[in-house]
């Protein structure tokens, strides 16, 4: 069995995020089901562990989350079920959980309570509609469906699409903002009733500390194109629009991850 383990730092909109995967390469959790194996799940005194089911059956590729505001951090960790439905949450400091299912295909399930060293099978609820099941997909999912400003819109902007697509994604906007989370998919109530999309998404972007900055190269640099298009965007979902793309549950080796998030700070500090 050979183990990779990985940590980074990363900065969210709400303060640092300490991530820490482990991937076990040599692992096949894909094994043909074994009705005995599924009513117990082998678990250390510092573990979690069960089985993920709903009216389908066993729900292989979804993500189970334990969390706790027990320590001076927010601190949740996260694992995959295998392909039938089990998963163990590891290694877990001593506290109580609230525990958890998420999955393409699904609706958050109710949290429950436990602690280290429990057996918890767990009941996911399989998403009712399309529209129930996008509210979970990758943000990149949603801001694919921003629509992008034609060849004649480009004509006088130096460096044309290249340009726009450079700002508008890691070279400014996405560098720092998460666009397609449902903060950014929707209009802020305090926004919403002045006028247009376009007036509210202009006044959104002057908000905060980078406002100047924002303003300065969505509505400076590229022509207020951005504003037009985002204002578009966020009124086509609240009309009901929903990503073309759907996508897969994790296979193979990607449900051998395990996260471990430790958050601080408020939503309201500068941490970029």
């Amino acid at each position: 069995m050979r183990m990779i383990r990985a940590s980074k730092l990363r900065q969210t909109g709400t303060g640092l995020l300490l991530i820490s995967a482990v991937w076990v390469a040599a692992c096949s959790q894909d094994t043909p089901p074994d009705t005995a194996a599924m009513a117990t799940v082998a678990i250390d005194a510092d573990d979690i562990g069960g089985v993920v089911s709903s009216n389908a059956g066993p729900e292989a590729g979804v993500w189970v989350i334990a969390e706790t505001e027990d320590f001076e951090t927010r601190f949740a960790r996260s694992v995959v079920t295998d392909g039938q439905g089990r998963y163990v949450v590891p290694d877990l400091p001593e506290a109580d959980y609230q525990v958890w299912v998420r999955g393409y295909g699904l609706v958050d399930s109710t949290k429950v309570a436990a602690r280290p060293g429990q057996q918890l099978n767990l009941t996911a609820t399989v998403a009712p509609n399309d529209a129930a099941a996008a509210a979970v997909y990758p943000a990149a999912a949603w801001f694919a469906m921003v629509h992008l400003p034609t060849d004649a819109e480009l004509a006088n902007l130096p460096g044309g699409m290249e340009r726009y697509l450079a700002i508008f994604k890691n070279g400014a906007c996405v560098g720092c903002h998460q666009l397609g989370n449902a903060y950014t998919r929707a209009i802020p109530e305090p926004f919403r009733e002045l006028g247009s999309s376009q007036e509210a998404w202009v006044r959104r972007i002057q908000s905060g500390q980078a406002g100047a900055q924002m303003v300065g190269l969505a509505a400076g640099e590229l022509q207020g194109l951005p504003i037009k298009y985002l204002a578009d965007w966020t009124d086509r979902i609240a009309a009901g629009e929903l990503p073309s793309w759907k996508p897969p549950r994790p296979q193979g080796i990607e449900r051998n991850v395990v996260v471990t998030v430790r958050d601080w700070s408020t939503e309201k500090a500068y941490m970029h």
